[in-house]
């Protein structure tokens, strides 16, 4: 285990798991593996994406930013957290703690409202489709995308500020697997009022009001679909916006356990476990969801092995 000197405050001590014991290398195997499935789906999509010619919608182009977003998220984390796996505790320099919480941050609330943009999105596909070439121009759509990413870095910047304020006093171990907001507030002995309201504040335009946004546009969107007078296209339709609210609920469910109910007093194994789901698991399952269930993504991937194939045997 290492030790983080108490005398002169440069870095914090990232506690990670403790009581893995036995567990620690089937775990690290977990997480590599998922990790690297992770890494390989979202860099799929962005490829696909960006060099397929029938993947020029604005379903794509949001898919596109939504792989993004999540392949920042879980680099920012992963690789630190499986070095605190292995050797069961690392240290982080204090300026590569707080780097990595500003760009975990800004990739969760990028891809807040990225989940927010593409239930618009669907909305106007289904329920205004006779509207949907002229109200989502691509002028909006870069509008939305440009939105997405430059309010969530801005959002997260107030955080990161009022965090570099913090005096940091006794102990400097983080009982968590990264830096993020709450274990650094139990570290601090300065007064986290401010902060802690702040948080509250940002929350709303984070979580709670994209998230109501989504519920009811997929209102409309179900309010459609049963409108539909094929059963089969009703079924798929149906069957492909619920497992989107699937990941939605899964992703805002857990943003709201951890960013919106007051974190002391909190068990921090909950919250660890909690944080897993919407840094581990989510950003595998968005393109399983979101993307490589789409006929026109199998197709591109098909044409992709057959183009290289051909290169091959050149």
């Amino acid at each position: 285990m290492h030790e983080v000197n108490s005398t002169a405050f440069t870095k914090f001590l990232i506690l990670g798991f403790p009581d893995l014991n036995d567990s620690k290398f089937p775990f690290f195997s977990i997480v590599l593996l998922i990790y690297s499935m992770t890494i390989c789906e979202n860099l799929l999509i962005i490829v696909l994406v960006s060099t397929s010619q029938r993947l020029r919608s604005p379903m794509y182009f949001f898919l596109g930013h939504l792989a993004l977003s999540d392949m920042v998220l879980v680099t920012t984390i992963v690789p630190k957290m499986l070095e605190v796996i292995i050797r069961e505790g690392s240290a982080i320099p204090y300026a590569e703690c707080l780097a990595q919480f500003y760009l975990y941050g800004g990739a969760a609330c990028a891809e807040c409202f990225l989940l927010t943009a593409m239930s618009y999105d669907r909305y106007l596909a289904i329920c205004k489709p006779l509207h949907y070439t002229s109200v989502m121009s691509p002028k909006l759509r870069y509008l939305l995308i440009f939105s997405s990413w430059a309010l969530s870095l801005m959002l997260v910047l107030i955080s990161l500020v009022l965090l570099c304020d913090l005096d940091f006093c006794g102990s400097y171990v983080i009982n968590h697997f990264f830096c993020d907001y709450a274990p650094l507030l139990v570290l601090s002995c300065s007064d986290t009022t401010v902060i802690d309201i702040e948080m509250m504040l940002i929350s709303f335009p984070i979580i709670i009001f994209p998230f109501v946004f989504i519920i009811i546009t997929y209102v409309y969107i179900f309010i459609t679909i049963f409108e539909i007078s094929s059963s089969s296209g009703r079924q798929k339709t149906f069957s492909t916006c619920s497992s989107h609210l699937v990941v939605v609920f899964t992703y805002f469910g857990s943003m709201f356990m951890i960013y919106m109910v007051p974190y002391r007093g909190h068990s921090m194994t909950i919250n660890k476990f909690i944080s897993l789901v919407y840094i581990i698991l989510t950003p595998l399952l968005n393109p399983m969801i979101y993307s490589l269930r789409s006929r026109e993504i199998q197709a591109s991937v098909l044409r992709h092995l057959l183009n290289f194939n051909k290169k091959r045997h050149i």
